[in-house]
């Protein structure tokens, strides 16, 4: 893997191989900003750029030290990750005795913490002790989606290296040469902040049978076709896609939303384009507040499923909040 094979993140990738080509390296960095905008991914390269015997800057995936890298068996390179759901004190301890011993190579260890704003505060603290006085040359990388949320002490310590969404238009181009069908990415694209997370939404079976209860369940509420309860039983409860309840109303929003677009003519935003006969002939039955009434409902809803409500009961109090 090299930094050019890497979409996006041009400024990311250009700060890290300007210290790469000027041995000006951080002894630590944050990368933080939205999941799947391939922190881990650009984080790996890194560490191989470093280890790399052929390239000054990057990494040339052939020679022997990329090699042990790309097959997670470096010895100068260590991940962690939350055991559980938090990285514990005790892995940082693990962390440190590993780095106790010299490195048999010129080139400093490395390691990455995956999920950094996870570290229970006395994993932080030790942590926070081990970046200031590391024993040996060592750099780490620790990943967060919200940087904030990692102990401020280590944020002052570390070189923040701000990560962003991939744009739509990069992502669907991308997926579409792969072959992913156009409907599908057009609504992974604005469900996932990057390539890796659209992947993960794509190569779920069940993606597109939510997305196809979605369509009926929106027709049917708005056309006033036959029941969305009898759908909604037969189509998620019983087919047991009651577990993926936020993506359908996360679509739901999308699909609304898409009524908007369609009422000010900005069809270059549709997200369910090929639906675009039926959003056409049916945008104009609810007023603008009607419409963001419903996105502001399946958002509650959302937000009732993370406390626990009932999934069930949860569509239902949706399907009649839209009248259905």
């Amino acid at each position: 893997m090299s930094f050019n094979d890497i979409i996006g993140q041009d400024t990311v990738k250009q700060m890290l191989q300007n210290g790469l080509r000027s041995d000006n390296m951080s002894h630590a960095y944050l990368f933080s900003g939205p999941a799947g905008s391939g922190q881990m991914k650009i984080a790996l390269t890194f560490a191989q750029a470093i280890f790399c015997t052929e390239c000054k800057d990057d990494a040339c995936g052939h020679c022997l030290e990329c090699r042990k890298v790309e097959h997670g068996n470096h010895s100068d390179l260590h991940l962690i990750s939350p055991d559980g759901s938090t990285i514990k004190i005790d892995q940082i301890r693990g962390l440190q005795r590993v780095f106790s011993y010299r490195s048999e190579s010129k080139n400093p260890k490395v390691y990455i913490i995956d999920q950094a704003d996870k570290m229970t505060n006395q994993a932080a603290n030790s942590l926070l002790k081990f970046l200031e006085e590391p024993p040996i040359p060592a750099v780490a990388i620790l990943i967060a989606e919200n940087g904030q949320a990692v102990l401020p002490t280590i944020q002052s310590r570390s070189q923040r290296v701000p990560f962003s969404s991939l744009s739509p238009a990069i992502m669907f181009q991308v997926l579409s040469d792969e072959g992913y069908p156009s409907p599908l990415i057009r609504c992974a694209i604005h469900l996932s902040s990057g390539l890796e997370g659209c992947r993960e939404l794509l190569e779920q079976n069940t993606f597109a049978e939510i997305r196809n209860v979605v369509l009926q369940l929106g027709k049917e509420c708005i056309g006033k076709g036959s029941s969305p309860f009898i759908t909604a039983g037969t189509r998620l409860f019983k087919a047991g896609l009651s577990e993926h309840m936020d993506i359908l109303f996360n679509l739901f929003h999308l699909w609304f939303k898409d009524m908007l677009h369609v009422q000010y003519e900005r069809h270059e935003s549709i997200v369910f384009i090929d639906q675009l006969e039926f959003l056409t002939s049916h945008a104009s039955t609810r007023t603008t507040a009607q419409w963001v009434s419903y996105m502001d409902l399946a958002a509650e809803c959302k937000k009732k499923l993370r406390f626990n409500v009932n999934a069930q009961l949860c569509l239902e109090q949706f399907l009649i909040g839209l009248g259905g």
